[in-house]
């Protein structure tokens, strides 16, 4: 049975032949992203960004490259939630792939750069782009990538991340959401 990073790496080399195959304007966000920008750490699946993207032909061209359905009603669950929900079936790997239509979603994916992770050239978002992602995620995990990606990235963009969150915080009407990160960056000051 291959190790978990070894299933990893086969997913993410697929998904850059898809991504690279078909032309798609996409990037690697998620665990996979703030692992590669960041600290590494344990993460069992890949989610991305891909704009400009219709979801059935995502669906038909992801097959060619191993990556099937991972639920009956995937186009319409993507329909209503914008991720498309997919495994790469030859190593068991699920992968979330947003169909990112917001300005920010296309600025991701513009600003993502390749980032060599071991025997794979992997199109990740930018530090700041994953720190702004997170910090809208919220999640305990997501508030450890940040201090992780803050940690990391001496020369981040905060203004770019502050401008980010407070206009996420102010349309979600989550006022915290920008307070939580206000404190990791005033933690990252007294470093």
């Amino acid at each position: 049975m291959e190790e978990p990073l070894d299933r990893l790496s086969v997913a993410l080399a697929a998904l850059m032949r898809w991504f690279d195959e078909h032309e798609l304007q996409a990037a690697v966000i998620g665990g996979v992203g703030a692992s590669l920008r960041g600290k590494p750490r344990l993460t069992k699946d890949i989610d991305a960004v891909v704009v400009d993207a219709d979801a059935e032909a995502l669906v038909r061209s992801g097959a060619e490259f191993g990556f099937t359905p991972r639920i009956a009603d995937v186009i319409e669950f993507a329909r209503n939630t914008r991720v498309l929900l997919l495994r790469y079936s030859p190593a068991a790997v699920d992968l979330d792939l947003s169909l990112g239509m917001l300005p920010f979603e296309h600025e991701v994916v513009e600003r993502a750069t390749l980032i060599d992770a071991g025997d794979v050239s992997v199109r990740i978002a930018s530090a700041e782009d994953l720190v702004i992602m997170k910090a809208v995620a919220g999640r305990a995990r997501d508030v450890a990538d940040i201090e992780n990606l803050i940690s990391a990235n001496p020369d981040l963009d905060v203004e770019r991340i502050r401008r980010w969150v407070r206009e996420f915080s102010s349309v979600l009407e989550t006022p915290e959401m920008y307070e939580k990160l206000e404190v990791l960056l005033k933690a990252r000051q007294r470093r």
